[in-house]
C-alpha cells in the first residue's frame, strides 16, 4: 500500500502540486515568522551584550522626597571608593535631535538621544571609539556617530545644529565615533556633550541620572551590586550589566512586534484557507479512483488500508510542502528583517536564525493540517464497496448524508447568528465575548451550507448567463451546481477572506465616520503643529503668534495626575483660547467650566468610576504627595484629539516638572499658509505642521493601517483561492472529456469551450465572494453594535463601493483560475476525448 500510495503521488503530479504549494504558503509564513523572531531576538540580544561589555554594574535613582532627581557629584564618587570598583562614570543623556544641513532631523527624530562624554583618566570613555577627532571637552562642542555624521554630512570641524526643547542649538563638531550602544544599533542618532553641558541640557548641574560602574578582575557583579544598594538611598534601582542587557533586547525585539504579530495572521489564514483547497483536491482525487480503490478492495485490501494510502499521499505531499515552506519562510523572514525600518528600527547585525524547534514546527504543521484535511476524503474513500469495481461509478454522496449535513449547518449558523445579534444588543466585555463565539458558530454553519446555497444562488444568475453567452453561458451554470460539495469546497477559501476583510471594513467605514465627524465638530482649528523631537515650548508659540494672519494659538501640555486615586492622562489647555479651538463633545455641563479652574472628564472614564458633573474629587500630579481638590465641571464623548481629562494650564502648571507642549492649534483668518508657519518656526528642526485635511489624516491613521494590513490578508486567500479554482477546474475538465468532445462533436468552437470554462470560474468565485461579503458585513454590524459606545457620533456604514470593488476581484480571480483549464478543455482532440471512459 506504502508502494500504490507513492506511485498515486507520482501519476497526480500537476493537481498535486497546487496543494503542495497551498501548504508551502501555510508553512511558509508560519515558519517565516519563527524566523524572524529568533533572528531578531538573537541579533537584540548579541548586541545589547557588546553595549554592556564595558558594564558590570548600572544604579539609576530618583530622589521624590527632595525633587532633586539622579545621583550627585558626591554619591558617584563614593561609589568610585568603593572595594573592587575598577572605576565608575556618571552617565546623563535625554532627547536630542541632531538636523541636517537642510534643517531636517536626521532619522526618526523622536529617537534622537544625547548624552555626555565621560572620560576616564586616560582620557577616553570605554563606550566610544573615535574614527576621527576626540570627544566634547568644551561647552560648544558636540560629538556624533558614525552613522549620524554621514547621513548629515558632516566632518570634524564643521558646524551641527541639534534640537532640544525649543530651538535649536549650535555646536563645532569635535569628533566622529563608533559604539556598540543598542539605540545607535537600532538607527538612532547619538549626540555627545560634554558633561556640564549634558546635565544643564537634560537634568541638573551636578547631579547624574545613573552611574555605570567597571568591577576589578575577580569581583563578583551580583556583590556588587548588593554593595551599591546598600550605599545608595532605597530608590536607587541597581542592576548588573547582564540583567541590563536581557531588558534592553526584549525592549529592542518589541519594535518589531507589530511585523511578526501580521506574519503570524497571514499565517493563520493561509492555513485555515489551504485546509480547504486540500480536502478539495483529495475529496477530487479519491473521486476520480474510484474505480481504482474498489479494485483495491475487491483484491483484499481493507479500509483500513485504504483509508492509510490515501493518508500516506497526504504526508508525502505535506512534506514536500513543509520542506519548500521553511526555504520560503527562510525567504520572507530576510525581507521581513529588511522592512523593520518602516517601524522605526533598524536590524542589529547578524545572520538568519533558523533553529531546530522552527524546523520541527513547519514539518508538523506541513504534515499535521494537509493529513487532517485528508481525513475525510480518505474515509469516505475507504467506504467504496468493492462492487463499484464493476463500473466507473463515482457514487456520490447520498441524499442522506447531504440532508444531514445541511440540517446540521442551519442549526449551527442560527445558533450563531442568535448569539451575534444577542451580543450586538448586549455590549461590553460581555457582549464582545457573545459576538467572538457567535461569529464562530455562524461561519462554521455557513461555511457547512454552503453547497446547500451554491444550487439557489446560482440559479438566480443562470438566466444572465443563458442570456448574455447563449449555450456557453447555459452550460457554465450547470457545470457550476453540478456538484455542490465541489463547489462549496471551492468557493469556501474566497468566502472566508472575504468575510474577515468585509467585516473590518465595515468597522473601519464606521470608524473612519466617527474620525471625519470628530474632526469636523471638534477640531476647529486650520492647522496644527506638532514636533518630533523633544516637544516645543513657550517660544515656539510666540513664535507662531507673530504670524501674520494668526489669530488664536491653542497651546495642549500632555500630563499626568491621579484623580480619587485613579492615574489618569491629562490636557492642560488655555480655557480661552481652547475654546476657539477645540470643541469638546459635551454631554453634561459646560466647556466653559474650565476657565473656573474645573475639570472634564470622558464619558467612559466617567461611568467607570461613578463620576458625574458637580463631584469634588481628589487631585495628585505627578510624583507629588499633595493634593487639591477639583470639581467636575464637564463630562464629554470620549475621542481621540484630547486625553481623557482636560484641565486649564492654570490648575495644572504650578505642579508640572515642565511646560512641553506636545501640540499648537491654530486658528487663522485665511491670509496664511503651512510655509509662512514653517518660516516662523525654522529653528525648529523635525516640526510638523498640519492642515484640516492632514489633522483627519493623523486620527485616521491607525484604521487606515490595519486596513491595509487586512487587505494583504484577502491578497493571500486570493493566491489560494486561486490555486483551488484551478484545481477544480482542472479536475473538473478531466472528468468531464467525453462531454468536452461531445459538445465539439456537434459544433460548439474552442472559443466557446473556453468561455464555459471561464465563465464556470468566474460564477464559482463571485459566489464565494457574495457569501464572504453577506457575512462579513452581518458580522461587521455587530462589531460596530458591540462597541458603538465608545465610538463618538456613531452611524453605521455599509462601505459598498468596496464591496464591489471585492466582487470585481472575485470575478478577476476566476478569469485568471480559468485561464489554464479552459486552455486545456479547448485543446482535447475531440475524438480522443469521446473514447474516453
Amino acid at each position: 500500500m506504502f508502494r500504490t500510495a507513492l506511485r498515486n503521488v507520482l501519476a497526480h503530479k500537476a493537481r498535486l502540486l497546487m496543494t503542495v504549494l497551498a501548504v508551502m504558503l501555510g508553512v511558509a509564513f508560519v515558519s517565516g515568522t519563527l524566523i524572524f523572531n529568533d533572528t531578531l531576538s538573537t541579533g537584540y540580544r548579541d548586541q545589547t551584550a557588546k553595549s554592556y561589555a564595558h558594564v558590570d554594574v548600572e544604579a539609576r535613582s530618583y530622589d521624590s522626597s527632595d525633587k532633586i532627581p539622579g545621583l550627585s557629584g558626591k554619591a558617584l564618587d563614593e561609589i568610585a571608593r568603593l572595594d573592587g570598583v575598577a572605576g565608575a562614570a556618571g552617565r546623563v543623556d535625554g532627547a536630542a535631535g541632531v538636523a541636517d544641513k537642510d534643517g531636517g532631523l536626521i532619522g526618526s527624530g523622536s529617537s534622537g538621544m544625547g548624552a555626555n562624554f565621560a572620560p576616564g583618566k586616560d582620557g577616553k570613555d570605554p563606550l566610544y571609539v573615535f574614527t576621527d577627532g576626540s570627544g566634547p571637552t568644551e561647552p560648544g562642542q558636540v560629538a556624533l556617530d558614525k552613522d549620524t555624521a554621514e547621513k548629515g554630512g558632516y566632518h570634524v570641524g564643521d558646524t551641527v545644529r541639534v534640537a532640544f526643547r525649543g530651538p535649536a542649538k549650535t555646536y563645532e563638531l569635535s569628533g566622529i565615533f563608533t559604539t556598540d550602544d543598542t539605540w545607535v544599533a537600532l538607527g538612532d542618532s547619538l549626540a555627545l556633550f560634554d558633561t556640564p553641558v549634558a546635565q544643564r541640557l537634560f537634568l541638573q548641574p551636578g547631579f547624574y541620572e545613573y552611574v555605570t560602574v567597571t568591577a576589578h578582575p575577580g569581583t563578583s557583579n551580583t556583590e556588587l551590586a548588593a554593595t551599591l544598594r546598600k550605599l545608595l538611598p532605597d530608590d536607587t534601582d541597581v542592576k548588573t550589566g547582564r540583567q541590563l542587557a536581557d531588558e534592553r533586547a526584549k525592549g529592542g525585539a518589541s519594535d518589531a512586534s507589530t511585523l511578526s504579530a501580521i506574519l503570524l495572521a497571514f499565517a493563520a489564514v493561509a492555513l485555515f484557507v489551504s485546509v480547504f483547497l486540500i480536502a478539495n483536491t483529495f475529496t477530487m482525487l479519491a473521486a476520480q479512483r474510484t474505480r481504482e480503490l474498489a479494485l483495491l478492495r475487491a483484491v483484499g485490501a481493507s479500509r483500513r488500508q485504504v483509508t492509510r494510502s490515501v493518508l500516506i499521499e497526504a504526508m508525502v505531499v505535506g512534506g514536500v510542502g513543509a520542506a519548500a515552506g521553511l526555504g520560503l519562510g527562510a525567504a520572507i523572514a530576510a525581507v521581513a528583517r529588511s522592512t523593520v525600518g518602516v517601524f522605526g528600527a533598524k536590524n542589529p547585525d547578524g545572520p538568519l536564525v533558523v533553529t531546530s524547534t522552527t524546523v520541527l514546527v513547519a514539518v508538523v504543521v506541513g504534515v499535521l493540517v494537509t493529513m487532517l484535511a485528508a481525513w475525510l476524503p480518505a474515509r469516505r474513500a475507504a467506504k467504496i464497496p468493492p462492487v463499484a469495481a464493476i463500473g466507473s461509478a463515482h457514487l456520490p454522496a447520498t441524499t442522506r448524508s447531504l440532508l444531514i449535513r445541511n440540517l446540521l449547518g442551519g442549526i449551527i449558523a442560527l445558533l450563531g447568528a442568535a448569539v451575534v445579534v444577542a451580543g450586538a444588543g448586549a455590549g461590553g466585555s460581555e457582549g464582545r465575548a457573545l459576538v467572538g463565539f457567535g461569529a464562530f458558530l455562524a461561519v462554521t454553519g455557513v461555511l457547512v451550507l454552503i453547497p446547500l446555497l451554491s444550487r439557489p444562488v446560482i440559479a438566480v444568475v443562470q438566466p444572465l448567463l443563458r442570456g448574455g453567452f447563449g449555450v456557453s453561458g447555459k452550460l457554465a451554470g450547470q457545470n457550476a451546481v453540478r456538484s455542490p460539495r465541489r463547489t462549496g469546497a471551492t468557493a469556501s477559501a474566497l468566502a472566508i477572506g472575504l468575510t474577515v476583510v468585509s467585516a473590518m471594513t465595515v468597522l473601519a467605514t464606521t470608524l473612519g465616520q466617527s474620525t471625519d465627524k470628530v474632526t469636523t465638530d471638534i477640531v476647529k482649528a486650520d492647522f496644527m503643529v506638532t514636533d518630533s523631537g523633544a516637544g516645543l515650548d513657550t517660544s515656539a508659540s510666540a513664535a507662531l503668534r507673530k504670524v501674520p494672519g494668526v489669530t488664536t494659538v491653542s497651546e495642549e501640555q500632555q500630563s499626568w495626575m491621579q484623580l480619587d486615586g485613579v492615574q489618569e492622562d491629562v490636557s492642560a489647555v488655555t480655557p480661552a483660547d481652547f475654546d476657539k479651538t477645540l470643541r469638546l463633545p459635551v454631554v453634561s455641563g459646560s466647556q466653559g467650566t474650565l476657565a473656573k479652574g474645573q475639570v472634564a472628564v470622558a464619558d467612559d472614564e466617567a461611568r467607570a468610576h461613578g463620576w458625574k458633573v458637580g463631584d469634588t474629587l481628589s487631585a495628585v500630579y505627578g510624583d507629588s504627595d499633595k493634593s487639591r481638590k477639583l470639581t467636575v465641571g464637564a463630562v464629554f464623548e470620549s475621542n481621540e484629539v484630547v486625553m481623557p481629562v482636560v484641565v486649564s494650564a492654570d490648575v495644572i502648571d504650578p505642579n508640572a516638572t515642565s511646560t512641553t507642549f506636545s501640540k499648537v492649534y491654530l486658528k487663522a483668518d485665511g491670509s496664511t499658509d503651512e510655509k509662512a508657519l514653517a518660516d516662523a518656526l525654522a529653528g525648529w528642526p523635525g516640526i510638523k505642521i498640519d492642515d484640516r485635511q492632514a489633522i483627519h489624516d493623523e486620527f485616521s491613521g491607525a484604521f487606515d493601517t490595519v486596513l491595509n494590513v487586512l487587505y494583504a490578508l484577502l491578497a493571500i486567500s486570493l493566491v489560494i483561492a486561486v490555486l483551488g479554482v484551478v484545481n477544480t477546474l482542472a479536475m473538473s475538465v478531466f472528468e468531464r472529456q467525453r462531454e468536452v468532445g461531445m459538445l465539439r462533436a456537434v459544433g460548439l468552437d474552442r472559443r466557446g469551450v473556453t468561455r464555459m470554462i471561464q465563465l464556470e470560474s468566474v460564477v464559482i468565485s463571485l459566489f464565494g465572494a457574495a457569501v464572504g461579503i453577506a457575512v462579513g458585513a452581518f458580522l461587521g454590524w455587530a462589531v460596530c453594535e458591540v462597541t458603538k459606545a465608545e465610538i463618538p457620533g456613531y452611524a453605521f456604514v455599509l462601505p459598498w463601493d468596496r464591496f464591489g470593488l471585492f466582487l470585481l476581484l472575485a470575478a478577476l480571480v476566476g478569469l485568471l483560475a480559468a485561464m489554464w483549464p479552459a486552455r486545456s478543455a479547448a485543446r482535447l482532440n475531440m475524438l480522443t476525448a469521446i473514447k474516453t471512459e
